[in-house]
């Protein structure tokens, strides 16, 4: 979380506890596994020992060295504040005072139920593949919440090799843009970018895919509507505020855990749905690792310029300059049938501008409840214009 390693443990009544992975004696790490089954954590530095719950439950030399006078109530694991689960995957934050997790989430909670409340559920196939890119966090996060505009430049290349739906987007062909996807913007900076009809794409056994999509997709339907099961069968680059990224349809799972403002720790899992056959979450495994994995194609398009972007930007002079998220604007709102605001086009900067909106936001804020005081405003620093009859206009090419 952040600069802060944490120990994530299964509780006895089945409820989840996190802790900072930190000896409360000197500061040394006690746990030194991703994963694995533990009935207490012991330092291997001078002994003491802390049971599952957080409890310092025992001391060497207690007796003979502290004389029985150290108080293991106070000496105990120190606790993540708030630790909830949303279909399986856990999410922790220090602040007490912060929303449930459900409320953080918000709006965007009900577009990753799409694939979260379907399909049995998804998990995350790991062990995590981990690598380390020297560019600030906020740049990997801002290219995986939306950004289409970069794959047939960045990625054209690759994507003649690697093939699948989203190959026809190599040097931004000619394509319906206004009708092929579209951009979305959530309360708290949450978002991500959407082309319908590409659920498959990169995997070279596209139509095993599709096929699963169109077994799945009339349960969806019936389960969550109309809307989310056209989401079903569509590919997103997503984002969840502030460090949390993925793609559905190419089933990536992404953290970048910051190391300083020029460096990140990236964690890639792979994500899949548990109703999948075993073959398809191979192949979804497979192309996953060669496309996003650490010495994946994609990966390495996308790391080379994330570290150029963000180390031209520490020029003195350069910093002094303004760049352009203005892609889209004015051609957005709030929309009937899909919460949060809503961008026309599946390229444009939508969820860049409400990504960036939040955490100006959250660097202004002095606590919570400055955040909760815009809940009913959050929109009128996103948008130009009125904004609430956009998606009503019945020329849409018209910005007002």
């Amino acid at each position: 979380m952040g600069e802060d390693a944490v120990i994530v443990v299964r509780q006895r009544d089945g409820s989840t506890k996190a802790f900072l992975n930190s000896c409360t004696h000197r500061g040394n790490r006690l746990c030194h596994a991703d994963s694995g089954n533990a009935k207490a954590f012991t330092c291997n530095y001078h002994g003491w020992s802390f049971a599952a719950d957080g409890t310092l439950a025992a001391v060497p030399l207690e007796h003979e060295v502290y004389r029985d006078e150290i108080d293991r109530g106070r000496w105990g694991l120190r606790p993540v504040a708030k630790v909830e689960s949303f279909h399986g995957f856990v999410f922790g934050c220090f602040d007490p005072q912060a929303p449930d997790l459900r409320e953080y989430l918000g709006d965007m909670a009900w577009y990753m139920e799409t694939f979260m409340a379907t399909g049995g559920g998804a998990t995350l196939v790991g062990p995590p593949m981990k690598s380390i890119l020297r560019c600030n966090w906020k740049t990997q996060t801002e290219n995986f919440i939306g950004d289409a505009y970069h794959v047939g430049w960045t990625h054209g290349a690759a994507l003649q090799v690697i093939g699948g739906p989203l190959a026809g987007l190599t040097g931004n062909a000619a394509i319906p843009f206004d009708d092929a996807g579209l951009q979305i913007t959530t309360r708290h900076g949450h978002g991500f970018g959407v082309i319908w009809d590409s659920g498959p794409a990169i995997h070279r056994d596209s139509d095993a895919y599709r096929r699963y999509q169109a077994e799945q997709t009339p349960l969806v339907q019936s389960q969550l509507g109309d809307v989310r099961a056209r989401l079903f069968s569509a590919h997103w680059n997503s984002g969840i505020f502030p460090n949390c990224s993925f793609l559905y349809g190419t089933n990536t799972w992404k953290v970048w855990n910051p190391r300083g403002p020029n460096e990140i720790e990236v964690w890639t899992w792979t994500l899949v749905q548990n109703a999948m056959s075993d073959d398809l979450k191979r192949e979804i495994v497979r192309r996953a690792v060669e496309t996003f994995g650490t010495a994946g194609t994609l990966e390495s398009d996308d790391g080379d310029n994330m570290e150029a972007c963000t180390w031209m930007n520490r020029g003195f002079q350069t910093r002094k300059g303004m760049m352009n998220s203005a892609m889209g604007l004015g051609y957005e709102g709030p929309r009937a049938d899909l919460p949060g605001v809503v961008g026309q086009g599946f390229i444009g900067e939508t969820s860049h501008r409400g990504f960036y909106r939040f955490w100006a936001e959250m660097m202004q804020a002095r606590s919570w409840q400055d955040v909760r005081a815009a809940d009913d405003r959050w929109t009128e620093s996103l948008l130009r214009h009125d904004g609430a009859d956009f998606w009503n206009r019945k020329d849409k090419g018209q910005a007002a």
